[in-house]
């Protein structure tokens, strides 16, 4: 029998500072421990703001290693106490010159498992991240952790089909999708892209976004958070547009199987007519 587990995401205004905005996700992911929550995941760059409205050479300094980092080897600390696997979005810098937009995985006894690396990069007004991340080239990495398999998705990558289902042939039963997205177009879609993914790769996601206004510039991020099942519905209710929220739901395992037995997308896919689909 495919476990129940508790997950938990906090979406989460911006505090002014780094240290702050840390010490405000421990307290959420310590509460979320005290409702039994086993996994957590965090908002995009989740200890910065989120710098990429503006192109300035200045918020470099955001950037970090992972793993080595402080705030990466902090939350290896806080699952290791806690005992909760944790996401955790940051800004990471390889090398001078090599910046990437990223998300490690850290596992319940607070080792860590590698990393995510954002894949798709937009380049539009309030959304300028190829000033600051090269696309990612780590492939698309599913985790073994305590809770089960976890893969990630960041952002703007979810307007992107094909990621979503190379994480489900790769085993992935939660996709986590830390987002920075603020009201306008996108709101509708935010509606609908994410829990169509769950449903054509027959997996949870959980949707995490930013929400507030933040200093560097004008975008309102309308949080909005969710965790959505393999049949497309969302788990709960969703949370505020407005507030932080730090939301928790337990997510039936058992549930994959059972829709990939009564829709066999995987069996029936076609590979050998796709070819075109990686033709530039």
């Amino acid at each position: 029998m495919a476990p129940v587990v508790r997950a938990a995401l906090v979406q989460a205004t911006w505090t002014g500072e780094t240290e702050t905005m840390i010490a405000k996700h421990e307290e959420h992911a310590r509460e979320a421990a005290r409702q039994g929550a086993r996994v957590i995941g965090f908002q995009e760059v989740f200890n910065a703001p989120y710098f990429c409205q503006v192109q300035e050479a200045e918020h470099h300094r955001w950037a970090e290693p992972v793993p080595g980092g402080p705030t990466v080897t902090r939350m290896s600390a806080l699952a290791r106490e806690t005992g909760m696997v944790i996401v955790v979005p940051v800004f990471e810098v390889e090398q001078s010159g090599f910046y990437f937009n990223t998300a490690a995985v850290i596992d319940a006894d607070g080792s860590y498992l590698g990393k995510y690396r954002k894949h798709h990069i937009p380049q539009v007004k309030g959304f300028w991240e190829k000033y600051y991340f090269k696309p990612g080239n780590l492939g698309w990495p599913v985790f073994e952790t305590a809770v089960g398999k976890i893969g990630v998705y960041i952002c703007y990558d979810r307007h992107f089909p094909e990621g979503w289902r190379q994480l489900g042939l790769n085993g992935a039963q939660l996709v986590y999708n830390p987002s920075a997205t603020s009201r306008g177009l996108s709101a509708h879609l935010w509606q609908l892209e994410q829990p169509a993914a769950a449903v054509a790769n027959e997996y949870f996601v959980a949707a995490i976004n930013r929400v507030g206004v933040e200093s560097y510039g004008d975008n309102d991020f309308y949080g909005t958070s969710y965790f959505a099942d393999p049949r497309g519905q969302l788990v709960g209710e969703a949370a505020s547009d407005k507030t932080e929220e730090l939301l928790i739901r337990d997510l039936d395992f058992g549930l994959i199987d059972e829709v990939r037995q009564q829709w066999a997308f995987y069996r029936d896919r076609r590979p050998d007519a796709y070819q075109g689909l990686v033709q530039p």
